[in-house]
């Protein structure tokens, strides 16, 4: 990527600032308020993701940018299995993530094999950066902390990346789970006929069966076109309005007792 990359002006999404409120809690709070100026002044140049590897430069006071890595410690093949497994188990998991989103108690599935989604202490992440600085995280690691949780809003899978697994390889891990559990389902999905016609939109709304009067709601409505129109020129007192308002309400009281059947 080149040029140089701001954070987003707009509010994160629950899961990003939750990132930021974890790296805050390691006693990083005053380190990364001066990461997010960096951040702001767009001074994180690039910023590139090999497997779950971050890769960024970012320019500081010197000429030349530096460059540093930052990564999480993955989760091993048979942790993801289980964090896989417990994802398929609840449908709107895999729903959520589909659309992009992430689950507000996404975090359940991994507290439920003895994991953490997000870092549990600050030995959980790994960071190098050439600059003088001895201190971990200098500004220009907090900088690209700070750009990782725009990512995060983006796109919730770069967390899952940065613990291991791509989005690819998790939405295929939960195919094949489904599909050995339900395998007539998903191939009748998978093969769903296309109509040779089009429907028949004169019936399209067509009940054969009556409505169960149980299930129908009658709400009258708050505002009529009496209400939109306003009053009406030379009704002096309202007479007028009061008559027609009146009729509204004998007209919609025998609408709802013809709806509901009502003799």
């Amino acid at each position: 990527m080149t040029g140089s990359i701001t954070t987003a002006q707009h509010d994160r999404e629950w899961w990003a600032q939750r990132w930021i409120d974890v790296l805050e809690s390691f006693g990083w709070a005053q380190r990364m308020a001066r990461a997010r100026v960096y951040a702001r002044e767009g001074r994180v140049l690039s910023l590139q993701f090999t497997g779950d590897v971050v890769a960024a430069k970012v320019q500081g006071t010197a000429s030349e940018p530096y460059s540093l890595t930052l990564s999480i410690d993955p989760f091993t093949e048979e942790q993801w299995g289980y964090i896989v497994e417990t994802m398929a188990e609840r449908a709107f998991f895999s729903a959520k993530l589909l659309a992009g989103e992430m689950p507000h108690n996404i975090e359940e599935v991994f507290t439920a094999n003895g994991l953490s989604l997000f870092p549990f202490t600050k030995f959980d992440i790994h960071s190098e950066c050439d600059c003088p600085d001895p201190i971990n995280p200098c500004k220009h690691i907090g900088a690209v902390y700070y750009l990782l949780g725009d990512r995060f809003s983006q796109d919730p899978f770069v967390l899952f990346q940065l613990r291991g697994r791509t989005r690819e390889q998790i939405l295929v891990a939960l195919r094949q789970l489904r599909r050995a559990e339900n395998p007539q389902e998903v191939e009748t999905t998978a093969v769903a006929p296309v109509p040779d016609e089009p429907p028949d939109l004169s019936r399209f709304w067509h009940y054969d069966a009556p409505l169960d009067p149980s299930l129908v709601v009658i709400v009258p409505g708050q505002e009529t076109v009496l209400d939109l129109l306003g009053p009406i020129p030379g009704d002096e007192g309202g007479k007028m309005m009061a008559a027609l308002r009146e009729i509204y309400t004998g007209v919609s009281l025998k609408a709802s007792q013809q709806a509901m059947a009502v003799d």
